[in-house]
């Protein structure tokens, strides 16, 4: 399906944040959402979001170091210097990610789309996917009229075609095989 990246309305993809300092030069942690997670060091210039603003940072070194992912970037050379990125978004732009194949997506871009049954009933949006050991799922609002008025989300297995059988990417809308009800 592609990697497991989210958007943002500045048209940057999401791939993970810095969640804490290695060594003594400046590296820092990383948690990648990419899909192998090592791929996110392969990005030269990372755009770094803290306090709802954006700044682009070179990418200078990264490796897989134990159960997590460090890089080092241009400018930053000390521990000090490394905590302040802490809790940083990690996005690159759009036109940096590979292109994709036909039946290839990315999260970010199934995100927000309607789903709908074969029988043409309205579930709600896409609001999150995640992935499972078997195959991925696809998180979607329950916004069908309910009794108790209460926030529902409907589980569907990302299975092409038996159960999601058409992804209208122009129309934002797919269509799914599946009771929501299940």
């Amino acid at each position: 399906m592609g990697d497991s990246l989210e958007g943002d309305a500045t048209g940057k993809i999401l791939l993970g944040r810095i969640t804490g300092i290695y060594g003594l030069q400046g590296w820092v942690k990383v948690h990648s959402d990419t899909n192998p997670r090592e791929n996110i060091t392969g990005y030269k210039v990372w755009s770094l979001k803290q306090s709802d603003h954006w700044k682009q940072w070179k990418v200078t070194g990264g490796r897989p170091q134990g159960k997590t992912i460090v890089a080092q970037l241009e400018g930053v050379s000390t521990p000090e210097e490394a905590s302040a990125l802490i809790g940083a978004t990690i996005a690159v732009e759009r036109e940096e990610m590979p292109v994709l194949g036909p039946d290839e997506y990315y999260w970010a871009d199934l995100t927000g789309m309607q789903v709908k049954t074969i029988d043409g009933v309205i579930i709600g949006p896409v609001v999150r996917l995640f992935e499972t050991g078997a195959n991925d799922v696809v998180v979607v609002a329950d916004e069908r009229e309910s009794e108790d008025d209460s926030k529902k989300e409907v589980l569907v297995p990302w299975l092409v075609p038996d159960v999601v059988t058409i992804i209208d990417m122009e129309n934002r809308v797919i269509t799914i095989d599946w009771d929501p009800d299940f």
